[in-house]
């Protein structure tokens, strides 16, 4: 070979390997040859565990957990109360019947009502809003950052004389930036409840997240890290807050166990609602909860590896992380300059059998049309009857950065038992199909 054949040669075998792979929405090979599915969490983990927890119950024809037949009750929703305070590193734990039931016990231990504003961010679950207008009190939504959690410095911007409480909400197994929100929580006197039904299981500089606000909720639902399909906690440190929602989810009164465990009482009966959670029901999550920090840390392991395995993509641009290391890693978020570049993204992940989605599991509250509309249980309900509640507006003008924020961004969602090639597929991907988007 001459010269000038080499360096011909040279040259092409250069532009060759420049030449990035064809993706598979343009007609190229895709990663995988069927569809990645994430699936679910904690059900994926059932076995014989829960179904022994349950067989306790059967056998006690004691599903009720205050009272039934035979003397000795199965005691499983008072024995998960006990090992989730302690996961939790709570002093009180409160089983209920769901997330929802979990907020409106929360709101109610508070004091929540008429008149009082609570602070939440624009972008989380309906049951948020939804707890705080049912209390008959005013939602104020707040702007999220690139955490897709409320954005601390739009908190302050946000307090009026009226506000009581700041709903914190840790979205898709990210922690919310705590630290900058207590000192604003502080500075202003104001109380702080943290919503930790999407990241059960993570945690903010080494505490559990539900630890460090006043008083704190978590969803057991389908979706969520354990579940029993329905299901939810409230947790605190404070034994009045503990007292009164005990009292709360148990139509006012205050049981026998959970007396014992304040070692005095400090409120009365009031007007509650009907919240206990079931033995069937308790038993399963006793086993499921066991079960938690083997999920979580298998989760977290897949995502440190897509994480550090794409990195070094030049422009790559994640999700905002206020602690890397209390993160869940439940879903890889990427962001993108435009709304467009991240839904070409997601088509191009799709057909590698890779799929790729936009931030979940939540609605952009203001533009729903019962929110921008403020429809209620009754047209005098008190949420939106004073002069301020009249005056708020809600809509897309009330949260343009948290619109903008969740068009830009789209992950791949991990599950806890993928295998190591099914990780290696997600990186693979991303590795495949990022550069060539972001160029385009």
């Amino acid at each position: 070979m001459n010269r000038r054949n080499f360096i011909a040669g040279a040259a092409a075998a250069a532009a060759t390997a420049a030449t990035p792979p064809r993706l598979a929405v343009e007609g190229g090979k895709p990663v995988r040859e069927t569809p990645l599915n994430s699936g679910f969490y904690g059900s994926s983990y059932y076995g014989s565990e829960e179904a022994s927890e349950l067989n306790d119950v059967i056998k006690t024809q004691r599903p009720f957990r205050w009272y039934g037949p035979g003397k000795e009750p199965p005691m499983k929703v008072a024995t998960f109360e006990k090992e989730f305070a302690r996961r939790m590193q709570t002093r009180y734990a409160l089983g209920v019947t769901s997330g929802s039931a979990a907020l409106q016990t929360a709101g109610a231990a508070l004091g929540i009502g008429p008149g009082d504003e609570v602070i939440l961010p624009a972008w989380t679950w309906h049951s948020c809003f939804n707890a705080i207008v049912l209390a008959g009190a005013l939602p104020v939504f707040a702007e999220i950052d690139e955490s897709f959690n409320i954005d601390p410095k739009d908190i302050e911007s946000k307090i009026t004389p009226q506000t009581k409480l700041i709903m914190v909400v840790h979205l898709q197994g990210n922690p919310a930036d705590m630290d900058a929100i207590m000192e604003i929580a502080g500075k202003h006197h104001l109380r702080v409840l943290e919503d930790c039904a999407q990241s059960v299981g993570a945690s903010y500089k080494g505490k559990p997240v539900g630890s460090i606000g006043d008083i704190n909720i978590y969803s057991l639902q389908i979706n969520k890290t354990i579940t029993a399909g329905e299901g939810g906690a409230v947790v605190t440190n404070d034994p009045l807050l503990f007292e009164r929602a005990s009292r709360y989810h148990d139509l006012g009164t205050l049981r026998h166990l959970h007396e014992h465990l304040l070692g005095s009482v400090r409120d009365q009966n009031f007007v509650g609602s009907q919240f206990r959670m079931s033995e069937f029901t308790g038993g399963v999550l006793l086993a499921q909860l066991r079960k938690l920090d083997e999920i979580v840390t298998a989760v977290r392991r897949h995502a440190r590896r897509v994480y550090d395995a794409t990195r070094d993509l030049p422009g790559i641009r994640f999700r905002r992380l206020p602690d890397p290391e209390g993160e869940i890693g439940s879903t890889v978020f990427l962001g993108f300059g435009t709304k467009a570049k991240c839904e070409r993204f997601q088509a191009a992940m799709k057909a590698e059998n890779v799929p790729a989605h936009g931030p979940g599991g939540s609605a952009i509250l203001p533009i729903q049309p019962y929110v921008e509309e403020k429809h209620t249980v009754h047209p005098a309900w008190p949420s939106f009857t004073s002069e301020r509640g009249r005056s708020i507006q809600y809509g897309a003008a009330s949260c343009p950065r948290t619109l903008d924020i969740l068009s830009r961004f789209a992950g791949v969602a991990l599950h806890p038992k993928f295998s190591s090639s099914d990780v290696d597929d997600v990186v693979a991907a991303i590795r495949k199909v990022y550069p060539q988007i972001v160029r385009g």
